[in-house]
């Protein structure tokens, strides 16, 4: 069996850590399985190389960004390799280039492309645990480039699927996927089994246990992923096509503060402005969530739009450089405002949902901006302060704590 296993970095922050997590593949490799590791940077280590960035300089380009942030996964990797050979166990450590793990060419939001297994089938031909750098790729111009937060997810993913892995077990600091954030609703609720559509609407929505990309790369290929903690031995939760469990009605409740809401005033209410308007922030690699359009008036109208608050300066200055073009009298922001959504599978098929969401929400005196649904997800936009409050009396709302 061929297993692929990745590993968060809270999981290796320390040496003790990193040992643990060498143990758990060394079971495995010794049960006579072929390991893959992959890994993110230590700890923090991420945090702290953009604060040294910004400290040299504010404005420095995503390419030298991209070539300093690579640097922890590269340093995980190879003490990892260190740990498992003072186990006597054979390991080899590999960075994305020795791999061949090609990417586009966005630096800070690449996207594989390619990845070629031969380097790593080799390695495993010959018993080694091949342990590989998560959250990189390697672009058309031989420069490294990242594929964003939570890319380590994505990495094991594709790995998963280049390799025809037999399972692909993502270890976090969490025993799984649960109904809610634990640190946010005390008794929320570990989900045994979930769908790809679910977990990717969930991810997507603001649940920080995987990144939304590894969810759809996992979804096309068929990939297997188990979410497991890397702390204990529970069997954690498996995303998969198809459920055994009966839908509930919601699965799970998640919040995202990373939004911002940006309103375009007054453009000319005629066909094509919308497209015009989304095309120019589409070009700038910006993604739109929650769109709200104004009835036109007087020959104009409003438009209104979320950004990740990662991308509200660029999204700002794009429609400011094409103001006139784009016949905006005004643009609006606001970055103290976060998304919830709930989602299910089970909402399909049962009306009523969102007036018991409202209603929680109405309950605890919580103003919705913004409103935004699909077939098994209702997000709602509020104010970022009410976040934890509008969570906690929808997770209660709907039971979701309750076996």
């Amino acid at each position: 069996m061929l297993i692929v296993k990745k590993f968060g970095g809270s999981s290796v922050a320390n040496k003790e850590r990193i040992f643990n997590v060498a143990r758990r593949c060394v079971e495995d490799y010794k049960k006579g399985h072929d390991v893959v590791v992959v890994l993110s940077a230590m700890g923090k280590t991420t945090d702290e190389l953009i604060a040294m960035a910004k400290n040299i300089n504010p404005n420095a380009s995503k390419r030298e960004l991209d070539m300093l942030l690579t640097t922890g996964e590269q340093v995980s990797v190879s003490l990892m390799a260190m740990a498992m050979q003072a186990m006597d166990v054979s390991a080899v450590s590999l960075n994305a280039f020795q791999v061949a793990m090609n990417c586009t060419s966005r630096y800070g939001n690449a996207r594989f492309k390619r990845i070629d297994s031969e380097r790593i089938m080799n390695e495993l031909d010959a018993r080694k645990i091949v342990i590989v750098t998560g959250f990189q790729g390697i672009n058309k111009y031989g420069d490294y480039a990242t594929l964003g937060r939570g890319g380590s997810d994505t990495t094991a993913v594709a790995l998963a699927a280049a390799l025809h892995a037999d399972k692909c077990e993502i270890y976090t600091d969490v025993d799984g996927v649960f109904t809610a954030d634990p640190r946010v609703v005390s008794d929320a609720r570990k989900i045994e089994e979930i769908t790809y559509d679910e977990m990717l609407e969930l991810a997507t929505s603001g649940a920080k246990v995987l990144h939304s990309r590894s969810v759809e790369l996992a979804k096309k290929y068929g990939v297997q992923m188990v979410v497991r903690s890397s702390l204990n031995e529970s069997e954690g939760t498996t995303v998969k096509e198809v459920v055994k469990m009966e839908k509930m009605l919601v699965t799970g409740v998640a919040s995202d503060k990373n939004t911002a809401r940006i309103s375009v005033l007054g453009v000319e209410d005629k066909p094509g402005i919308a497209f015009k308007v989304f095309q120019k922030l589409a070009k700038n690699s910006i993604n739109i969530d929650i769109i709200l359009q104004s009835v036109g008036r007087d020959g104009s109208k409003d438009i209104s739009f979320t950004v990740a608050e990662d991308d509200l300066e660029e999204a700002i200055n794009v429609l400011e450089e094409n103001k006139e073009a784009l016949t905006i009298k005004e643009i609006k922001h606001n970055a103290r405002v976060a998304k919830v959504a709930i989602v299910g599978a089970g909402m399909m098929s049962n009306p009523g949902v969102a007036s018991q969401m409202f209603e929680a929400l109405y309950n605890s005196n919580i103003n919705i901006n913004m409103i935004s649904t699909s077939e098994i997800r209702i997000t709602v936009l509020i104010d970022e302060k009410d976040v934890d409050r509008a969570v906690q009396a929808i997770h209660e709302k709907f039971a979701l704590g309750e076996v």
